[in-house]
């Protein structure tokens, strides 16, 4: 596709701006409108795919490029226009002018960014979620790639309703052993890890993780074992903010905590209470700010698996090798098996790593 420079007859791709496991993002002009866009070309799939999988994904793609054209919020990226060329599924998006929050984080060397900042990106997302959640919408892979704040400061989530169809990907893939996998371990919720059905809550625990992390440096469990990493997620309280950065407001650190819950009924119960939540902590009175040093390089989340093996003993995968030094919320006999899609699992892209040595298959799910 990138060799005619042209779709339809009408959308010039000028510039590659990202690549991804799914496919590729251009800088392009809309020729019938003269105006500038972005077009994401998704990846064909390959011959693996049995063709009546083909038919049924780009059934879904359309239905949920439609879905994402219908939402109409100042917080989420706009839709304008979406087919099928020379046999490459594409979606033509508003041309967003600015830097993701992995890319806030990587130009910030991995320091957190300022609590002043963190606040209104916080109260923003929640207004954008609150919005599509109420539309029926679940974005499923929330991370800091996918929240773009813009050069006037507006903050808009990325690739709703097509994060839904990575998920369909990964999910096929995950059954045969072909094609790609979806999801970042970072920020996926425990009802994700466990295969269990997710609803809006999953969204609010994904971004508990991403909030952690712009906050304090580090996601909250920041291991380079994948393994170790979900089992943070399902087994192990994450460390409070406030010990790696005590100036954060006490409001902020309860809102991330809450978020954090591993049960979705713990969790807030939708993004509309947590933009009031965060409201009303930005207009309570001052938080007390304790003389600290601020976290300058990333954290490792609690229990950390520092040196050890995580897959030590008969079968690695048969349940809860509990982290060392962690505690657990059930007795270890008790904890169910991980679902089998997560051997050989690799933690992917965090924010704060830096660029990956290698594209892993988890990073399929966004761009």
């Amino acid at each position: 596709m990138a060799d005619t420079r042209l779709i339809q007859g009408r959308y010039r791709l000028l510039e590659l701006i990202g690549r991804g496991g799914m496919g590729e993002v251009w800088r392009a002009r809309d020729e019938s409108l003269g105006r500038r866009v972005a077009v994401k070309c998704l990846k064909p799939l390959g011959p693996q795919h049995d063709p009546s999988f083909t038919r049924v994904l780009r059934e879904r793609f359309r239905r949920e490029a439609r879905v994402a054209a219908a939402l109409q919020h100042r917080g989420v990226t706009v839709v304008h226009d979406f087919g099928e060329y020379d046999g490459v599924l594409y979606l033509v998006m508003e041309l967003l002018e600015g830097r993701n929050l992995s890319q806030l984080l990587e130009d910030n060397k991995a320091h957190p960014l300022a609590v002043p900042d963190i606040v209104e990106i916080t109260e923003q997302v929640s207004h954008a979620l609150a919005y599509t959640h109420e539309q029926g919408i679940v974005h499923r892979d929330l991370k800091p790639a996918n929240i773009m704040r813009l050069t006037d400061g507006t903050v808009k989530i990325c690739d709703f309703g097509i994060a839904r169809l990575g998920h369909d990907i990964g999910f096929t893939a995950r059954l045969t052993g072909t094609g790609i996998a979806m999801g970042t371990p970072h920020y996926m919720s425990p009802e994700q890890i466990s295969g269990a059905p997710v609803d809006h809550r999953s969204d609010l625990y994904s971004l508990g993780c991403v909030l952690y992390e712009i906050a304090t440096g580090a996601p909250p469990f920041d291991l380079d074992d994948a393994w170790a990493v979900l089992v943070g997620h399902r087994d192990t309280p994450p460390a409070p903010p406030r010990g790696h950065r005590p100036e954060l407001p006490g409001y902020f650190e309860r809102i991330v905590l809450d978020l954090l819950a591993k049960q979705p009924d713990a969790r807030p119960p939708d993004a509309r209470e947590l933009a009031r939540r965060v409201a009303d902590g930005r207009a309570g009175p001052p938080a007390v700010v304790r003389a600290s040093t601020v976290v300058t390089r990333p954290l490792a989340g609690p229990g950390s698996l520092a040196g050890a093996d995580p897959h030590a003993g008969a079968d690695p995968h048969a349940g809860a090798a509990p982290l060392a030094g962690a505690r657990s919320e059930r007795p270890a006999s008790r904890e169910p098996r991980l679902p089998s899609w997560t051997r050989g699992m690799t933690t992917g892209h965090k924010a704060s790593g830096g660029s990956p040595p290698h594209r892993s298959p988890l990073d399929a799910a966004g761009l």
